[in-house]
């Protein structure tokens, strides 16, 4: 990782960070976040600066390498019937272990499968599970390296048939031959609501873990048989303003849930590649996933 000071969320106003998660959420364009940042920019660099200084720092914040020995990785491709009809993703799982291995299924933001998510993605492997990050960008030709044009193109799916190819990818995942048939998932905003969608519909799915992702619908509760740790920011009005009804549904439907929230945290808290990146908060939260997949997905 490199040296260079990283920001964090108190070298911006909050209002900068405010126009920044409209801006990544597709609320308002570029011009619109430099509009609206411009009081906000000093030197030269201006409002673009600002953007610049938000934008991911995918290098810098790099924990796995690619090519880590330890691993094994590859880009499989998977059948989606009911959706886009073939999906593609990032498998990763631990080189030296045979047998089976409990699976987690990783679902990135809206950007698709980043360098970032990848990242996770190693990490989770590391940690002995079969992990596979699909990319929901694969029908229109997989992530393109660049997070404006990614976020573009995200607008161009059509989410009822990405929603399949996400399910196809949990079965698929599984189902898979180094599968010991428990399935858990970890999601992050896009992914997060993503997540909370699974576990509605996959019965046999025993952990979710949406970080910071809208609510599925209240009448899709019930069906929910997985263990939940809902993580959450404490500063996230979009996604925040679904919790409640939520709450109110696991409550009623009698199901298992911890909510994490910590203090002083935004959107994207856990994503180390960008200002937003709350390291005590992240580590807490990764380790409250870990716990939850342990549990659940190994039998510890």
């Amino acid at each position: 990782m490199s040296d260079t000071p990283r920001k964090t969320i108190r070298d911006f106003d909050p209002e900068v960070l405010r126009l920044f998660d409209q801006y990544v959420h597709g609320q308002i364009d570029r011009r619109g976040f430099l509009k609206g940042a411009a009081a906000f920019a000093v030197g030269s660099s201006g409002a673009a600066g600002l953007l610049a200084a938000l934008a991911p720092k995918f290098a810098q914040a790099q924990q796995v390498p690619p090519d880590d020995p330890r691993l094994a990785t590859s880009y499989p491709r998977f059948d989606s019937p009911d959706g886009y009809f073939e999906g593609r993703g990032y498998l990763a799982m631990p080189a030296s272990v045979e047998g089976a291995l409990p699976a987690v299924l990783v679902v990135h933001e809206n950007r698709g499968l980043n360098p970032h998510i990848e990242d996770v993605t190693r990490r989770l492997a590391l940690e002995g599970y079969l992990a596979f990050a699909p990319d929901a960008l694969f029908p229109l030709g997989g992530y393109p390296g660049d997070e404006d044009a990614a976020r573009a193109k995200f607008q161009e799916l059509d989410q009822s048939l990405t929603r399949q190819d996400l399910l196809a990818a949990a079965r698929w995942l599984q189902a898979h031959p180094r599968s010991n048939g428990r399935l858990g998932t970890v999601g992050f905003c896009y992914g997060g609501a993503i997540a909370n969608f699974l576990a509605t519909q996959l019965p046999d799915l025993k952990a979710a873990a949406p970080f910071y992702g809208t609510a599925p619908a209240a009448a899709d509760v019930p069906a929910i048989q997985a263990e939940l740790l809902v993580v959450l920011a404490a500063d996230d009005e979009r996604v925040n303003a679904t919790w409640p009804a939520y709450e109110a549904a696991l409550e009623s439907a009698g199901k298992s849930y911890e909510l994490l929230q910590p203090a002083g945290t935004v959107h994207g808290f856990h994503n180390d590649t960008t200002p937003r990146y709350d390291e005590a908060a992240a580590k807490q939260a990764w380790a409250a996933t870990l716990a939850l997949f342990a549990r659940t997905l190994r039998g510890a």
